[in-house]
């Protein structure tokens, strides 16, 4: 019995049932563990080994949920919100719509910019959805639409955009990988060899915004998301002027030294130079950062021990080759087989990123034995790396879109992020993934 497999389908069939992800995680590891014969205590040492690896993703999403508090108590998102909904209130049903698909289109922009022009990666998404929820909830705007909206525009610029993160995903790790493990290709073409796969993302997207969620969809109004015309932000103009600038600052503070971490911060203390927060709210603004993004950050974390304990297990490489063995020499079985057991293993690991190095070692020379093209083979492990990106419980592309959208209660991570992605992208990226083998 394959241990990955076995903790994989564990993982997500508890988290199906509403077990809370984390515990789903760490029993799927624990039950995973003791079938590949680790036993209980090294089970448990690896995957307590591993959480360590979340510890700074916890905290950056702990320092982003402050600055987003911050930037709500500064006045800056009610500035926003009231212009918005200004605008919502005088449109006719179908201005309103247009107007829905307006802001759509803006969000899925931000996404695409965050991977391949600023690459803030999701840095972005608590700062900028939660003061948008109340104008969601005015329009009725289904959340599963722009959760499918936000993690499009996360997954799909770096699979097929050599910029920012896509040149670090096809170049830096695609690429190389693909280079170490005995394939001759030049880098600049492997963003071709993505192009057909990315073509179905796409049409799982429009699927998901024109069909599966264009009917209205009620919200319950809270304190945090109700319409507040009662108060009014007294200095628009600084609060405008000095927002920008410590959004900015903030932005250039992560790319300069990577790390969201002081992004968040200099974001905090650049709000609170310009008096738009008190000094003493700090401690307050915190503290509400690291409550909004609490769950997300433990999800992280135990994202990294379940992953460590998938590793090491080592039953990856022995999945790969009962698949090998039940192959043969038949093209589209191989390449059908090739994308599920990837679908599988990003589903465990969740990051694309640190699933391409597993599977090339195994992939490469197996899809050059069963003889398909340098291009076809690109196609085939990029897409087997992106597959489970968009609906894992533990990836960023999930994780992400519920933190903002999540912010009142209302959006279940799993039935409202992961299965509606996982639905709309991973089952059109198998299908595109297959054909681009079979053409290319």
């Amino acid at each position: 019995m394959n241990a990955v497999l076995i903790g994989v389908i564990l993982m997500l069939g508890l988290s199906l049932f509403r077990v809370n992800v984390i515990v789903a995680m760490t029993i799927s590891a624990l039950v995973a563990g003791l079938t590949a014969g680790l036993g209980l205590e090294n089970t448990l040492n690896v995957f307590n080994n591993g959480l360590s690896g979340g510890a700074e993703i916890a905290l950056s999403y702990a320092m982003l949920g402050a600055f987003a508090v911050a930037i709500s108590k500064s006045g800056l998102t009610l500035i926003l919100a009231n212009k918005l909904l200004s605008l919502v209130n005088s449109k006719n049903k179908d201005s309103a719509s247009y107007l829905s698909m307006l802001i759509l289109l803006v969000i899925m922009c931000c996404a695409i910019a965050s991977q391949n022009l600023v690459p803030v990666h999701i840095a972005f998404i608590p700062i900028l959805i939660p003061p948008l929820i109340v104008i969601f909830n005015k329009l009725k705007m289904d959340r599963r639409a722009i959760a499918c909206v936000l993690t499009f525009g996360l997954a799909t610029s770096y699979m097929v955009l050599p910029y920012g993160f896509g040149g670090i995903y096809l170049y830096s790790i695609l690429h190389k990988n693909l280079t170490d493990n005995g394939l001759e290709i030049i880098n600049t073409d492997v963003p071709y060899a993505m192009i057909i796969p990315a073509v179905g993302m796409l049409i799982g997207l429009l699927i998901a915004v024109f069909f599966s969620y264009r009917k209205p969809r009620e919200y319950q109004s809270s304190e945090m998301t109700s319409e507040r015309s009662d108060l009014v932000v007294e200095d628009q103009h600084k609060v405008l002027v000095a927002g920008g600038i410590a959004v900015v600052c903030s932005l250039l503070a992560q790319n300069v030294s990577g790390s969201m971490i002081l992004g968040g911060l200099v974001g905090v203390m650049m709000f609170a130079l310009f008096g738009l927060i008190k000094w003493e709210q700090n401690s307050d603004i915190f503290t509400k950062g690291v409550a909004m993004m609490a769950m997300i950050g433990f999800i992280m974390i135990s994202a990294q021990g379940f992953a460590s304990v998938m590793k090491e297990t080592g039953d990856v490489a022995s999945l790969v080759q009962t698949c090998a063995n039940l192959i043969g020499d038949s093209k589209p079985i191989a390449a059908a087989v090739i994308l599920l057991v990837g679908l599988l293993i990003t589903m465990g690991i969740g990051s694309s990123f640190s699933t391409v190095p597993i599977i090339a070692t195994l992939f490469v020379p197996l899809s050059l034995e069963v003889g398909f093209s340098a291009m076809a083979t690109v196609a085939l492990v990029g897409t087997a790396g992106a597959l489970g990106d968009a609906g894992s419980p533990a990836s960023d592309s999930t994780l992400g879109p519920t933190s903002g959208l999540n912010t009142d209660g209302q959006h279940d991570h799993i039935w409202d992020s992961v299965v509606p992605t996982f639905i709309h992208f991973n089952i059109p990226l198998l299908i595109f993934g297959w054909i681009a083998a079979m053409v290319l």
